[in-house]
C-alpha cells in the first residue's frame, strides 16, 4: 500500500470526514452564531457610534453583521470537516473583491468582523470577548482622547493685503495651517486648515465682518480635502 493510499484511508476513515451531525454539533454550531450574530450588532453598533464621515452608509453597517456571521459559519465548516476545508479553501483563493475601500476605519472594522466570526467559530470565547473589550474602548475612547478637536477647512475670498493681515490677527491663537492661497488680479482665495476646541466657531462672523471680505466657507475636515 503506498502511502496516498494509507493518507486517503486515514482521511475516510476519520471523525473529520463523517457527515453525522450529533444533537451537541447542533447546539455548538446555532450557539456560536447566534454570538457571532450578536458580536456583529455589537460591531454594528460601535461603527454606527463612532462614524465621523460626511454621510453615514448603513448598509455598510449591516455589511459587517453579515461579514460576522458567515465568516463564523465558514470557520465552522473548516473546523469539522477537513474534506471541506481544502475544498474551500480552494475556492476562497479565487474571490476578488473590487470594491475600493478608501477610509482606513472602514478596513479596521472590516477585519473587526472577520477576525469576530473566525474567533468564535473556533470557539475561542474568551479571547473574542477580550478582544471585543480592547477594540471598543480603542474605537469609542481612544479615538475621542486623542482628537479632542475638531478639524475643519475654511476658505476665505476676499480683497488687499490689508484685509489678509486683519484675518491673520483674527485667527490668533488657533491651531490652522495656511493650505494654499490664490491671487486673481486683486481677488485673494486662502484656504486654511484648522482644528477647533469644543465647536468654538465666533472667529467666522469676526473674519466675515471684515472690510473687504466677500464670502468665508468652513467645512468640516474628514481627511479626504484634496488642494
Amino acid at each position: 500500500m503506498s502511502v496516498q493510499d494509507v493518507i486517503k484511508k486515514s482521511i475516510l476513515e476519520s471523525e473529520m470526514y463523517s457527515q453525522a451531525i450529533s444533537l451537541s454539533t447542533v447546539i455548538t454550531i446555532v450557539a456560536d452564531m447566534l454570538l457571532a450574530a450578536l458580536l456583529g450588532l455589537v460591531i454594528y453598533y460601535v461603527y454606527k457610534k463612532a462614524y465621523q464621515g460626511v454621510i453615514y452608509n448603513r448598509n455598510y453597517g449591516i455589511a459587517l453583521l453579515g461579514m460576522t456571521v458567515l465568516t463564523c459559519m465558514v470557520t465552522l465548516a473548516i473546523s469539522t470537516n477537513i474534506v471541506i476545508s481544502l475544498g474551500m479553501v480552494g475556492a476562497l483563493s479565487i474571490v476578488r473583491y473590487r470594491t475600493a475601500i478608501k477610509e482606513p476605519m472602514d478596513l479596521l472594522y472590516m477585519f473587526w468582523a472577520i477576525t469576530t466570526g473566525i474567533t468564535v467559530g473556533a470557539s475561542m470565547y474568551i479571547l473574542v470577548l477580550i478582544g471585543m473589550v480592547f477594540m471598543i474602548v480603542i474605537v469609542l475612547v481612544a479615538g475621542k482622547v486623542m482628537d479632542s478637536k475638531n478639524a475643519y477647512i475654511m476658505v476665505v475670498h476676499y480683497q488687499g493685503e490689508q484685509a489678509g493681515d486683519e484675518i491673520i490677527r483674527v485667527l490668533g491663537k488657533l491651531d490652522y495651517s495656511i493650505r494654499s492661497k490664490v491671487l486673481r488680479g486683486e481677488d485673494v482665495e486662502l484656504t486654511l486648515q484648522m482644528k477647533v476646541k469644543n465647536d468654538n466657531l465666533s472667529f467666522v462672523e469676526k473674519i466675515q465682518a471684515v472690510g473687504q471680505v466677500k464670502d468665508v466657507t468652513l467645512l468640516q475636515y474628514n481627511g479626504e480635502y484634496h488642494g
